[in-house]
C-alpha cells in the first residue's frame, strides 16, 4: 500500500525527482528475494532489497548484489565481482542488508533517516555505521563525504565508496521517495558547508593554480569532486562559465531563467547584460518567490545571495542528472 501511495503520488516515469522503477531484471528475483529476506528476518524490507540490487547491478551479471567484499562471503575471494552465483550472491547480500539495518536501529520501512544510515553502511561497510553514530548521531551527506574521503587517504585509494549511495538507491523505493526532498541535497549541503570562505584558496589551489584566479566556475566544479558527481560523470570539471553553459545544452539539460530550479540546479547569471554569461552559482532553494543560491566568487567570498524569481541577471539554469 505504501508503495501504491509514492506511485500515485509522483507517477512511475524517470525524473529528477520521481521514483524510478526497478528493472524487470530486477523484479524477476523477486521469489528468492523474498525467500532470504525471510530468512534473515527483514520481510518487510524487499523493495529496500531490489533498491539497493537496481543501483548496485539493475539485476545483471553473476553477484546481482555486489557483496562479494562482504564479511559473509566465505567461498569466494573478498574482491569486487568474484562471486559467480548469483543465489549466494542474494544469501550474502540480504544477509549483510539485514546486519546493517540492525545495527542502524531501523523500525520500519518508512524510517528513512535510519535507513538512509544502513544504506550508506552497506556501501561503506558497517564501520561507517558506529563511526558515524559516535561522531553525528546519524547519517548526513556530509559526514559521508567526509568518512569517504577519510579512508581513501588512509588506504592510499584514489576514492572509497559512493559517496550520494543514498540517494541513488532510494529514487528506486517508491516509500523513500515520498520522504526525500527534491533536487541535490548533496551538492546543497558541501556549498552550504563553505560560506563564509574569502579568497577561494581551497578551490583555486586543488585546480592546481599557486595564485588566486577567478574562482566561481572553479567552486561549483569543487563541489561537484566533493560529492564524487565528477568521477561519475554527473558534472564535468570546469573552470569557466561559458562552457559550462555549452555542457549543459549539448546534453539537454538547460533551463532559461522562467524555469523554477530545484536544490542543487547550477545557476548562471549574465551581470553585464550583454546575453553572455559571466558568472555562476548552486541553487540553495526557492522560496517566496526568491532563489537562494551559494556562490563562489561572489565579491571574492563564498556567501548566500537570492534573486527574485525570474529576474534578468539570471540567465539559466543547468539541470545535473
Amino acid at each position: 500500500m505504501q508503495a501504491g501511495i509514492a506511485v500515485a503520488l509522483f507517477g512511475s516515469g524517470e525524473g529528477r525527482s520521481t521514483y524510478v522503477p526497478v528493472s524487470t531484471e530486477v523484479e524477476a528475483y523477486t521469489p528468492i528475494i523474498q525467500l532470504y529476506a525471510n530468512q534473515y528476518g527483514i520481510p518487510e524490507y524487499t523493495d529496500i532489497i531490489k533498491a539497493v540490487m537496481m543501483q548496485e547491478s539493475g539485476g545483471q551479471g553473476t553477484d546481482p548484489m555486489q557483496c562479494s567484499e562482504s564479511g559473509y562471503n566465505t567461498r569466494y575471494p573478498h574482491a569486487p565481482n568474484s562471486i559467480t552465483d548469483p543465489e549466494y550472491s542474494f544469501d550474502v547480500g540480504v544477509h549483510t542488508l539485514a546486519d546493517v539495518l540492525n545495527m542502524a536501529g531501523v523500525e520500519s520501512p518508512i524510517d528513512l533517516d535510519r535507513i538512509s544510515l544502513a544504506l550508506q553502511g552497506y556501501n561503506f561497510g558497517p564501520g561507517y555505521i558506529s563511526w558515524a553514530l559516535a561522531n553525528y548521531g546519524g547519517y548526513s551527506e556530509l559526514n559521508a563525504i567526509e568518512f569517504s574521503d577519510m579512508m581513501a587517504a588512509q588506504m592510499g585509494w584514489a576514492g572509497y565508496g559512493d559517496k550520494a549511495y543514498v540517494s541513488h538507491v532510494l529514487r528506486y523505493y517508491p516509500v523513500g521517495r515520498l520522504f526525500m526532498g527534491e533536487g541535490n541535497t548533496a551538492m546543497v549541503a558541501v556549498a552550504q558547508s563553505q560560506i563564509g570562505n574569502v579568497g577561494g584558496a581551497p578551490y583555486w589551489s586543488w585546480w592546481g593554480y599557486n595564485d588566486r584566479v577567478e574562482w566561481c566556475a572553479i567552486f561549483v566544479s569543487w563541489v561537484a569532486d566533493q560529492c564524487g558527481y565528477l568521477n561519475a560523470g554527473v558534472l564535468p570539471k570546469m573552470e569557466g562559465v561559458l562552457p559550462y553553459i555549452d555542457w549543459f545544452k549539448a546534453r539537454g539539460q538547460w533551463q532559461d531563467r522562467d524555469y523554477v530550479p530545484l536544490p542543487g540546479d547550477i545557476i548562471f547569471f549574465d551581470w553585464e547584460s550583454d546575453g553572455l554569461a559571466d558568472h555562476v552559482g548552486i541553487v540553495e532553494k526557492v522560496e517566496n518567490s526568491l532563489v537562494y543560491t551559494i556562490e563562489g566568487n561572489s565579491g571574492d567570498r563564498c556567501a548566500e545571495r537570492c534573486y527574485p524569481f525570474g529576474s534578468v541577471p539570471i540567465y539559466g539554469y543547468g539541470l545535473p542528472q
